[in-house]
């Protein structure tokens, strides 16, 4: 039986190369990513998460990288940690992906000097409405979303205008998920949102993230546009700090941020788990995640 080395993790939906570009995308990525390990002298292979013919005894470590319906399947992919953490070791590790994946991480990152916007966190069961949160907290403009969410899911943007026809989704979701409330962040559309990738507490590159016109939302599932882009040595710095501040140091993040409503660089979320790391802007960053995965002390 062949020991690997590394997996590195998908979902069973980029498993094969396709002519549709976004599932091309994932798959050239990660083929990177494998190049990059075995040129380190490392037995690689790739894998979906949930794939249950495969001894997950067989390899030292697991490299999560387009993991993407985890989130969809969250129960089932929790369990699957629980079990496989005990089996070999998660890249980045259990710690952090546990950590990261609920959004209230946003307020360990504050307690540890990182600015980030304002933020109303709204736990499971809150009674109060749309309407009542925002007379308190005099916010007019705002965006609401899932605490354990992504690909935007379930994120409205709200203003005095459509509260109303928002207040019975959001009764719905608040009974069984964490919500948080943000004021609208008037610069992510006039300016855009810039991630940054830092592999073992080192920057290598960034991109910039806008949306289309007339939306919000940066994300390319809705229409948003990636720019290759250079950050100031200010922004650089931020997002270094960011990731020292996490509990303990990840081998990859990207670290997005934007200028707030007061004009201060803020993080808008950290991704620890499966990021988009825009290997293809930036192959040869596709090596220094390699090598810092090989001077790691699980291989």
């Amino acid at each position: 039986m062949t020991q690997f080395d590394v997996i590195v993790l998908t979902d069973h939906r980029y498993l094969n190369d396709s002519n549709e570009p976004y599932k091309h995308n994932v798959f050239y990525e990660d083929s990177l990513v494998l190049k990059a390990l075995e040129a380190e002298g490392l037995i690689v292979d790739r894998k979906a998460w949930d794939d249950a013919s495969f001894d997950w005894s067989t390899t030292k470590s697991v490299m999560f990288r387009s993991t993407w319906d985890y989130f969809d399947r969250f129960d089932e992919f929790s369990k699957w940690l629980n079990k496989v953490k005990t089996q070999t070791t998660l890249i980045n590790s259990e710690q952090l992906i546990r950590w990261n994946i609920d959004k209230h991480y946003l307020l360990d990152l504050n307690k540890n000097g990182i600015h980030i916007p304002e933020t109303k966190f709204l736990e499971v069961g809150t009674s109060d409405s749309l309407q009542k949160l925002h007379e308190e907290l005099g916010w007019t403009d705002t965006v609401l979303k899932p605490c354990v969410s992504g690909a935007a899911r379930h994120t409205y943007k709200l203003n005095s205008e459509n509260l109303e026809e928002h207040e019975t989704i959001f009764s719905e979701l608040i009974q069984s998920e964490a919500m948080m409330l943000q004021p609208f962040q008037h610069k992510i559309v006039s300016e855009g949102e810039i991630s940054m990738m830092v592999f073992n507490g080192q920057y290598t590159h960034a991109i910039l993230k806008q949306a289309k016109a007339g939306d919000f939302r940066v994300q390319d599932d809705f229409g948003g546009s990636i720019y290759e882009y250079l950050p100031t040595a200010a922004e650089i710095e931020f997002a270094e700090q960011v990731v020292k501040a996490c509990p303990e140091m990840p081998l990859y993040a990207r670290v997005d941020v934007f200028t707030d409503n007061t004009d201060q660089l803020a993080v808008s979320e950290v991704e620890l788990i499966e990021p988009e790391l825009w290997f293809r802007k930036h192959p040869e960053a596709a090596n220094v995640l390699a090598k810092a995965v090989k001077e790691a002390s699980f291989i």
